[in-house]
Formats: C-alpha cells, structure tokens, sequence
C-alpha cells in the first residue's frame, strides 16, 4: 500500500509576526491621531503632513514584508529604520521648540519601536541592540540634550528590543530540538515496524532454512549454516537500527520542518473475524462472536498480525503438533483477543533474555504493534501448562498511534 510523508510545520515566530504587522498599523494611525490633536501648535505643519502622508502608504505597503522573517530582509529593515529615524529628526522643524522641551512626541512617536522590534525577530538580540542604539542616538539628538523622560523611553525600548530578540532565539533553539526528537520518535518507529515485518517473513524463514539444513545435511548444512548467520547479523541491525540524520527544513523562516513516513488510513471498518479466521485449523480453534467485531482498517490488520506472531511462537516452541485456541470478545470499549495453547510453556525470565539477545518476536511483533494501538499485551505463562497471550485493543485504535 503506497505511503505517504506528512509534514509538520511548528513555528512560534509567526504570531510574533503578524503581531508585529497589527502593531505597526495602529501605531501608524495613533501618530497621525496625535498629530491632528496638535495640528495648530506645529510651526511648519506642511512637514508634518508630508511625513504622515510617506508614513501612511509605507506602513501599508510594507505590511507584506513584515509576515515573517524570509520576506524582511536586511535592505527593507535599513529602509523601515531610516523611515523612523527620518521622522525623527524632522520633529524640531515641524514642531515648535516649546513643545519638544516639554517633552512632545517625535512625528513617528511610538511607530518607532515597530522598526527595532523587526530587527529583533529577524537577528535576535543583537540586532536589536543596535537598532535601538540608533534609535537612542537620533532621539537625543532631536532633544537637545538627555531629558528625563527622553532617557526614560530610549530605556524603555532598548530593554524591551533586547529581551524580544534574546526569546526569539530561544525559540528558535527549542524548535530544532524539538523538530530533531519528534524525527527521531518517527524514525524510531518505523524502525519498529520494519522490524515486525521481517520478523514475521525474512527472519523466521532464515531460521527454518537453518533448522532444515543441519537435518538434512551436506550441502544443506553449509547452506543452513550461512542462513543462520544471515539471520545473527539481520537481528543485530533490525534491533539495533539506524536513524536518518535530521532533516533542515527549506525554508527556516517558515518554522522548523519534521516529516514523517505514514501509512493512509482506508475508510471505513473491517470486521476482524475476518483476519482471524485465516488462522484457523485442525490444530488451531477460533471461538468469536455471532456480530461482526468491528475495528479500523490498520487497527484490525496489526491486530490480526499480533495474533499470527504468537501462534508463529505456539509453533516454534511448542512444536508442530501443539494446539492452540483462539478467543474473541468483543467488550463494550475495547477488543481482547486471547491465544492460549498447550505447549510446556517458557521459563520464567526466558522472554526478557530473548529480547537482550536480538529476538524480537514478543517484544516487536506483539507488544510493539499493541503498543502502537494503544492497547497492551499480557504474557502469562507456567512451565508444563502452555502460555496465554491477552491482546486488548481500543475501539477508537488506529496504527501508528501516537
């Protein structure tokens, strides 16, 4: 069944983005606001107008550029300060000295802070020191001299630009770790899957070839014995595995990018009865409901898998000529299925050495695909009595549940 890859974008920078877009209109329209209640004390207001008027269409024009960190670059960033700084300087030629030494607002008034807040989320904390350096620089400069409250704001904004663009960085930081742990959780598990296919087909069959070869003997020997060192070496890397190394994502400004392998949901139920009774034999007897058991498609087919890889363990532990019965109830949360045969049973601490060794049977092909449906598997176990396997499953399951 084709598969496909699905993509998860996470990103905090773009709300601080589109925050920052908001910010800059109304702060556009609170100077011209500003500027009206005053438009009597300005000695040269035709300045005033034409900045507001400049003010105006590049705060809307720009509002594009200022969507995420991609768009802003380091050319528009220089033209948006000089913009602020520009309106700056113009306040004591539009403005009559009195006001501006009672502490009046510059023409751009707080529309200034947007320009240094956009150097700190394109370049972090640094950035944003050296904006609001400008920014300091050019208001004592229109003052005259360091006021209180010029002081107070030049302050206020170099504070608050540094702290944005110092958590911008940190967030950014966050997200590649974040992006690296959910790919590996991803690789991990497909690891595991593959790891349950084999053991179900490739490893089982290079095991009965070496079964089969040092009965026979002679050239079957040779070859039995090659196929069980094919099948040491193809348990180490199957347990073992490799992860794939993590991924950057094309556009960083975007957010951090973590893709991941899954296999299409089908539509609609399966009733699992269906699956199990490819199970059943003469050796092997299948007790179910009258009512169809109903499960999602990938739910019930892992499930199904789960029930052939412990009657695969009933015959090869138990033996050829060993019985085995198969349980279905379905309950009104959740489906158990039990396999119970009449084998010897296993040793106590025999499964927890098997795993340690490389043999994944119940670890992976049985607890590993309940796991991932969000069930459990129950192992139980007494030597001389056989084994009983409990297999619970969720109605809402579905495979590769996180």
């Amino acid at each position: 069944m084709p598969r496909r890859e699905r993509v998860m974008r996470m990103s905090v920078e773009l709300p601080l983005w589109r925050a920052l877009a908001g910010y800059r209109v109304l702060t556009m329209l609170y100077a011209i606001g500003l500027c009206a209640t005053a438009y009597s004390h300005f000695v040269r207001p035709w300045i005033a107008l034409a900045y507001y008027a400049v003010l105006f269409v590049w705060t809307l024009a720009t509002l594009p550029r200022v969507r995420n960190a991609a768009s802003c670059t380091r050319r528009f960033l220089a033209a948006d300060l000089t913009v602020a700084l520009t309106g700056v300087l113009l306040t004591p030629l539009a403005d009559n000295h009195e006001r501006i030494a009672g502490g009046g607002p510059t023409l751009p008034s707080i529309w200034t802070a947007g320009s240094v807040l956009a150097f700190a989320l394109k370049g972090g904390w640094r950035w944003a020191a050296a904006a609001s350096t400008a920014v300091a620089a050019v208001n004592l400069v229109e003052r005259g001299h360091p006021a209180r409250d010029t002081v107070h704001n030049v302050i206020l904004v170099w504070v608050a630009s540094i702290a944005i663009g110092y958590v911008v960085e940190v967030a950014r930081a966050s997200e590649a770790t974040l992006a690296r742990a959910l790919e590996i959780e991803a690789a991990t598990r497909e690891r595991e899957r593959l790891a349950r296919d084999i053991h179900d087909s490739v490893l089982q069959v290079l095991a009965m070839v070496q079964r089969r070869g040092a009965v026979i003997g002679g050239e079957a020997a040779e070859l039995g014995r090659l196929a069980g060192e094919q099948e040491v070496a193809l348990r180490t890397l199957v347990s073992g595995g490799l992860l794939p190394v993590s991924r950057v994502s094309e556009d960083a400004a975007a957010g951090a990018v973590v893709r991941a392998v899954e296999e299409p949901d089908d539509d609609g139920p399966m009733d699992l009865r269906a699956l199990l009774a490819l199970y059943a034999g003469a050796r092997v007897s299948l007790a179910e409901p009258g009512a169809p058991v109903e499960l999602p498609r990938p739910a019930a087919r892992e499930l199904a898998a789960a029930v052939g890889a412990a009657l695969d363990n009933v015959r090869r532990h138990a033996g050829e000529q060993a019985r085995a019965w198969i349980l279905v109830e379905d309950e009104p949360d959740e489906i158990v299925v039990t396999v119970r045969d009449d084998g010897p049973g296993i040793p106590e601490g025999r499964l927890a050495q098997a795993e340690g060794e490389g043999r994944l049977g119940v670890a992976q092909s049985i607890r590993g695909r309940l796991r991932d449906l969000g069930g459990s598997a129950e192992l139980v176990s007494v030597p001389g009595q056989g084994m009983e396997v409990e297999l619970k499953v969720p109605k809402n399951a579905k495979a590769g549940r996180r």
